[in-house]
């Protein structure tokens, strides 16, 4: 009998499918790897077990314990299908522009779940990320898990994502394309694919409101280029330490227009039924279209599923409100 102890025994090994027409005018084969087939619908379920059971291995989480985080709903998810079978409680704090849908599921996988402003600074009492601190230091026996400065999460993709890239192509990838949040997936993948080849380009894909782009091309964190944005998962207001910049040969934006528009292009054009990121990813990718000969092997990968969005990027009445379709 062919069977998994647990749900997470199912993270991982997740099929790269090849693009067939939004890349119609790139010269390259597009391979996506497709990070939805996780449990837990996200490439998030990895990092997430990962910086759980470092904890548990080095004591910070405890028998019976809390989990807190700051999270747009995907490291959520993974770390409450963690906790489900390993025996813990989790708290997660949202800001108030993720979907719906988000707050939703983890509700259904038993979280609880705290909303704060979008619109504020990081440093500020209200943010998402000082609600999670001052909670976990409110919180009897809690961890908190910092996403954003665990570097197990870069670890997670370096031990598992990096090397199924590299054998899914056979050794032949030549770009490597992903929407940078927290800094672990691109860094990860990223660190181990270049030394298997350090010939491969690392393209981050970023959102405007975000200081990714030019703190990589300046080294200045301009302050001036942080505002408030709908994408979701991708661009940050800080600098984790997750990210490795030495990794990342660029950075491509991407409106939150494109990123929404395209979105519902992978569902209708690609039968790929996807997040705001890779709606993101995608349109990066084809604005990148310069790099990219006859002979190159492109991986993009796609983070979360569309279920996520349905009121959002998939909702028409939300994209007219927006502005984003007529």
């Amino acid at each position: 009998m062919q069977y998994a102890e647990n749900i997470l025994e199912t993270i991982g090994n997740t099929p790269l499918v090849k693009l067939n027409k939004l890349n119609k005018d790139l010269p390259c084969l597009v391979l996506a790897k497709y990070e939805t087939f996780n449990p837990g619908n996200s490439v998030k379920d990895r990092m997430a077990v990962k910086m759980v059971e470092d904890a548990e291995a080095d004591g910070r989480l405890k028998p019976g314990g809390t989990i807190i985080e700051g999270t747009s709903g995907n490291t959520g998810m993974g770390l409450a299908l963690a906790a489900i079978v390993k025996g813990y409680k989790c708290i997660f704090v949202m800001s108030d522009k993720q979907s719906k849908e988000k707050m939703d599921i983890l509700r259904a996988v038993g979280a609880e779940v705290v909303v704060c402003p979008t619109d504020v600074a990081p440093d500020d009492p209200r943010s998402y990320y000082s609600v999670a601190k001052r909670l976990s230091e409110e919180t009897p026996n809690s961890w908190y898990v910092n996403q954003y400065d665990n570097l197990s999460n870069t670890k997670a993709h370096y031990e598992s994502t990096g090397p199924e890239i590299w054998k899914q192509t056979g050794g032949k990838i030549t770009h490597f394309v992903v929407g940078v949040g927290t800094g672990g997936t691109v860094s990860g993948i990223g660190k181990y694919l270049k030394e298997q080849n350090p010939d491969i380009k690392v393209w981050g894909i970023d959102t405007y409101g975000s200081v990714f782009k030019k703190y990589h091309e300046t080294g200045i964190f301009d302050e001036n280029e942080i505002y408030p944005y709908v994408t979701e998962g991708i661009g940050e207001d800080i600098l984790p330490k997750n990210v490795n910049f030495d990794i990342i040969d660029g950075f491509e934006k991407v409106t939150d227009k494109d990123a929404a528009v395209y979105t519902q292009l992978l569902a209708k054009e690609e039968g790929m039924f996807l997040g705001n990121s890779a709606g993101a990813a995608i349109k990066g990718l084809l604005q990148l279209k310069e790099h990219f000969t006859k002979d190159d092997v492109v991986v993009v990968l796609f983070h979360d599923h569309g279920s996520r969005y349905v009121g959002k990027m998939f909702n028409n009445e939300w994209m007219k409100e927006m502005g984003y379709i007529d």
